[in-house]
């Protein structure tokens, strides 16, 4: 079958053996994934034991095969698959044993994948297969740390940093979905407008200031009056600051990731005399991924198809994400 393979000196399409599936898990065609920023740190060599060889793509919209074992989806039935294996008993928190589908197990940049039967669920309806590739990682994700971890109810208000990746795009349909007053912020005047049009209530646009963007003293102005209770951010380095600045007194603050790395000079003061919360969340479990599809279906929610590549311009399609540029997810075409 053809699939992408990443090795320590390569990243290249090639025909590898068809997967055989162990008791318990069932062959699925790929029609359809999209890429997360795990991928594209462990092609970087940024991630905690890379195994080669390994083929990337947590996320997967399929069919089952002809020979799959499953009793409760019929061949040819689209389905989406929980990228979560071996969460552990625990809720709170991942266990040892956690792996997502894609590194250190084959992932979805194949023609065919075996996953495990528990984690097999039929695609939202309303979605086409392109858009429910999209779902599993980002949307679990999103969804974790929105409900699961930072409790957002109905009318608060809600700050989502770097709006337009995949994971702050659901974040954004999520919350304006639940009813929250939504609050974005971005470098980018073009995704400012795009999140306005899904429903945001204000934008914030970053400045630059020497290697970093910041946001302005009026804006930091502007968002301690619109009093935010919760903040969903990704970014971290030494813009936590200004974020914990910005947040109202027994605010919560939730990281689901840091692509700026540690907080040089953390002001831990501010963080105990203000009484806030840190959060911290990745990804989520069996429950967070069902709740996640409910809601979705529930609220109509479609998600953001940045663009889509064929599986053979599949580092296209990782230049793409690398860039930073995209607005919601980016899709790669596996087989129809």
């Amino acid at each position: 079958m053809k699939a992408f393979v990443l090795k320590a000196d390569s990243f290249e399409l090639e025909d590898i053996q068809e997967p055989v599936c162990p008791d318990g898990f069932s062959r699925v065609r790929v029609l359809y994934t999209s890429l997360n920023h795990r991928d594209q740190y462990i092609r970087e060599g940024k991630y905690a034991q890379i195994r080669y060889p390994v083929v990337l793509g947590s996320d997967i919209c399929g069919v089952m095969a002809p020979d799959a074992n499953s009793s409760e989806y019929k061949t040819g039935q689209r389905i989406i698959v929980d990228p979560s294996m071996q969460w552990g008993d625990d809720y709170r928190a991942q266990g040892p044993n956690y792996n997502p589908i894609g590194m250190p197990s084959q992932g979805a940049l194949a023609e065919y994948v075996c996953v495990p039967d528990a984690n097999v669920y039929p695609a939202p309806s309303h979605l086409t297969a392109e858009q429910a590739a999209c779902v599993p990682m980002a949307g679990v994700t999103a969804y974790r740390a929105l409900f699961t971890r930072g409790s957002l109810q109905r009318n608060e208000t809600i700050l989502i940093t770097g709006v337009g990746g995949g994971v702050a795009t659901f974040i954004l349909q999520f919350a304006v979905a639940a009813g929250a007053h939504v609050i974005v912020s971005s470098r980018s005047q073009e995704k400012l407008v795009r999140a306005l049009e899904l429903g945001a209530h204000d934008a914030i646009r970053l400045e630059q200031h020497e290697d970093t963007f910041v946001m302005s003293a009026a804006d930091k102005k502007k968002l301690k009056e619109l009093s935010i209770d919760v903040i969903a951010d990704s970014v971290g380095g030494d813009t936590v600051n200004d974020l914990t600045d910005v947040l109202k007194p027994g605010g919560r603050l939730v990281f689901y990731g840091t692509s700026k790395g540690a907080v040089p000079n953390l002001n831990l003061h501010r963080i105990y005399w203000k009484q806030l919360t840190l959060l911290g969340t990745t990804m989520g479990t069996s429950k967070d991924f069902v709740d996640m599809l409910s809601f979705i279906s529930v609220h109509g929610i479609v998600p953001i198809v940045d663009s889509v590549y064929d599986l053979e311009h599949t580092i296209s399609a990782f230049d793409r994400i690398r860039s930073g540029d995209q607005f919601g997810k980016i899709v790669v075409r596996v087989s129809e």
